[in-house]
């Protein structure tokens, strides 16, 4: 493929992220759905005003009605070099019953991490301690005892990761607009359904994320997961996106230098600093037109996590006529073509790519253990032994006679 792969061949069959998979198709209902490099980002954070044309002064004196706690930092490269994660959405997260639930599948298999939404399309799944930050939670509720949940994951031995989505921002994009994406005419761009997005060049955007993703790691996250990670695609019937103050740098720039001022802030925490990619950032030689770009992403992350589900493949793609009937086939070409990049730019981590795998049905065939069991079986046959299963609903029993009892390592 070029260098300038167009999306828009591949858009019908490659959703936009993790969370839009689950909004694509009635049978995945049931889940939620730059600068130059070193620079810093800026110290004031977003500062929600419903609607207004200008953002008030941010007041900083204004006291906090919540105070949120700091542990110690979980020691990830030596408890948990090695992650084997179910994805769990907010509505999930929410819920005691189904946490019980999650756990106990935990406790009973090679299961050891929840990536749990914190951050989504939704706003915040917690209460932050910044009064300013609050105001962008939005109106889907909030885990009620966040502490509560973190000690419990910890004493049964699961890392808790924060999933954080950044751009595709909604919440903070209404009560934010001077902070958003532009049309030609200086009002707010909005996608296709509608929504308005943040501007991935905004410094107070990236302060506003990254200061919840230190708050995150210092309540006890030893991990924190950006999603969205990208630009929104530049559709020919949509307006064309003005993004104010960038300065002519690229996208791909503006992504990896996000992500770099993200990791430098969190190193200082122990947290580790991860991304969500489409699949096809593996294999595509250059940046997508979202921005995405493996040689500029893959240097400043601790793990990259590329959604190479089958099913979001174009039929044809690497001469497969079905990727969704060959799971196998199809992680095993993208992902040990990460790996060879990873080498020719000297990336030696050794679990840095760990894919998203699909742990849900969209066409045929039905996906259940044995198509689970052939993208586990790719993963580490390209030299990976960790995974995150993606399903949208967080539902897993159908899945289960493929989990090992513990977590053994795998990878060749």
């Amino acid at each position: 493929m070029s260098a300038r792969y167009s999306l828009f061949l591949v858009l019908a069959f490659v959703a936009c992220s993790a969370t839009e998979r689950a909004k694509n198709s009635p049978s995945l209902q049931g889940g939620s759905s730059g600068g130059p490099a070193g620079s810093s980002a800026s110290a004031t954070p977003v500062v929600p005003v419903a609607q207004a044309a200008t953002p008030a002064p941010l007041d900083t004196t204004k006291p906090s009605a919540v105070t949120n706690r700091s542990v110690g930092a979980i020691d990830v490269e030596k408890e948990f070099p090695v992650v084997r994660a179910l994805y769990v959405n907010r509505f999930a997260a929410q819920s005691t019953k189904r946490m019980k639930q999650l756990i106990q599948i935990a406790d009973e298999t090679e299961i050891n991490a929840f990536v749990i939404d914190l951050k989504d399309e939704f706003g915040l799944n917690y209460t932050p301690s910044n009064p300013e930050w609050a105001k962008n939670a939005g109106t889907s509720g909030t885990i009620r005892n966040l502490p509560g949940l973190l000690d419990t994951l910890r004493a049964h031995k699961i890392l808790p990761i924060a999933r954080m989505v950044v751009f595709k921002d909604s919440v903070a994009a209404r009560l934010n607009p001077t902070h958003t994406i532009r049309k030609q005419d200086g009002s707010v761009w909005r996608d296709k359904k509608g929504l308005a997005w943040v501007n991935p060049y905004d410094r107070a955007i990236w302060n506003y994320n990254i200061g919840v993703a230190e708050e995150l790691a210092k309540m006890g996250f030893g991990e924190i997961q950006f999603d969205y990670i990208r630009f929104p695609e530049p559709y020919p019937s949509l307006p064309p996106q003005v993004f104010p103050d960038n300065k002519g740098e690229a996208k791909p720039a503006a992504l990896a230098s996000f992500l770099k001022e993200a990791n430098g802030r969190l190193d200082k925490m122990g947290a580790r600093t991860t991304a969500d990619i489409f699949g096809l950032v593996t294999t595509v030689g250059g940046p997508l037109e979202v921005g995405q770009w493996w040689e500029k992403l893959a240097p400043v992350t601790d793990v990259l996590l590329p959604m190479v589900y089958p099913s979001h493949y174009p039929h044809g793609s690497f001469n497969i006529k079905s990727p969704n009937a060959q799971p196998y086939d199809i992680l095993k070409i993208a992902l040990c073509k990460a790996h060879e990049r990873d080498e020719k730019i000297g990336v030696k981590t050794p679990e840095h790519v760990r894919p998203y795998l699909q742990a849900f049905t969209l066409g045929s065939p039905h996906y259940g253990p044995t198509e689970l069991n052939a993208q586990k079986k790719a993963t580490y046959d390209c030299g990976y032994d960790g995974w995150v299963l993606w399903s949208p609903g967080s539902k897993y029993e159908e899945f289960l006679p493929a989990f090992e009892k513990t977590l053994v390592s795998r990878k060749k």
